[in-house]
């Protein structure tokens, strides 16, 4: 006896109908309107709303259209603005809002450093620990770049990038180009650093500033440097800015440096940027410690002997910062160490 599998699929579908209340698509069917919660209805009137809000002018009402351009808030993000006026109008209504937004982004914890993975074996590269590669733009550990070396040394083979597989050092200079005319900000922030080594200044900061405004947290901490140690003009408040932004991408070195400018703002005298106080300046160096960042630490334990941290949080951040520590090595990656101090290769 042969079943036909189409005529039980029908049968079964019909005592499913007989079944449901609704029509065929039982109680997801398009053509019945299930009743909304007030909770529901109210939650997404609450959403409609901000979206309009988000819209629209935070100080004259004015809606976005043809040649009238919203811009948000720089700190923020939470309102828009149709000029400069209308912002400066509504400067003191949105003030307070404004500070507590910008500080939850601010002290936020990354969940990671600006460094990233190795894109080859997936774990978090260290510190100023890996290999641009310029080919591609990638950063290699140490430990791929060492397994890569010696498959090559074994097999006889030629040097090779051990991402992308493109011969080492062919054409290196009009790769780099390319990269760079296609808006690559890792590739940019590289030449900007080639004309920081060469003594043009002016041509670095216009490099990594490019670089910097395509997010690339690496060219704000470089940026924050020339504007803090006498390159250039001093700026403090442009040093505070580059820091920030670097910070909240995960740059670690520029999260410890904004705690130090927190702490110094009133040495300094740099009135305008509003800070300056030692509970912010731990906060910031919890984050960096938390990120493996071993200079973040040692200030801690400072503040720790001088009563700025509680016991507690100082505990949690020796925690954090070991984990993250131990999270970028690997059996390969020690190798690779060793066998640079026994020989002293660089890989």
């Amino acid at each position: 006896m042969q079943i036909c599998w189409v005529h039980v699929a029908a049968q079964s579908r019909q005592r499913a109908k007989q079944r449901s209340p609704w029509p065929m698509a039982g109680r997801y069917s398009p053509s019945v309107a299930l009743p909304l919660s007030s909770d529901m209805h109210d939650m997404m009137s609450t959403h409609v709303e901000a979206d309009v809000v988000i819209m629209c002018c935070a100080s004259c009402g004015i809606k976005e259209a043809g040649d009238i351009k919203l811009q948000k808030c720089d700190d923020c993000d939470l309102v828009r603005y149709c000029s400069d006026e209308c912002q400066q109008e509504h400067l003191l209504q949105h003030e307070e809002a404004c500070m507590e937004r910008h500080d939850e982004i601010l002290f936020t914890q990354p969940e990671s450093t600006h460094e990233g993975d190795c894109p080859i074996c997936c774990l978090p590269l260290p510190l100023e620990k890996s290999t641009l590669m310029a080919c591609c733009s990638k950063k290699i550990c140490k430990g791929c770049s060492f397994a890569s070396a010696i498959r090559e040394i074994e097999q006889n083979l030629e040097r090779i990038c051990p991402f992308c597989r493109h011969p080492a050092g062919v054409e290196s200079d009009k790769i780099k180009m390319k990269r760079v005319k296609a808006n690559d900000p890792i590739a940019i922030c590289a030449f900007g650093m080639r004309r920081y080594n060469e003594g043009d200044f002016e041509s670095a900061i216009d490099y990594w500033e490019k670089s910097a405004k395509l997010g690339d947290a690496e060219a704000h901490y470089l940026l924050s440097n020339m504007y803090w140690d006498g390159s250039v003009a001093a700026d403090m408040v442009k040093v505070y800015n580059h820091l920030k932004e670097a910070a909240i991408a995960g740059h670690p070195i520029a999260r410890h440096n904004l705690g130090v400018v927190e702490l110094r703002v009133v040495e300094l005298r740099v009135v305008e940027l509003g800070i300056g106080r030692e509970d912010r300046a731990v906060k910031h160096w919890i984050i960096a410690a938390n990120l493996g960042y071993d200079t973040s630490l040692k200030k801690l334990r400072e503040c720790y002997a001088e009563g700025f941290i509680s016991k507690e949080d100082f505990a949690a951040a020796l925690r954090a910062h070991q984990a993250a520590v131990d999270a970028t090595k690997s059996p390969k990656r020690e190798e690779a160490a060793g066998c640079s101090r026994a020989t002293n290769i660089k890989f």
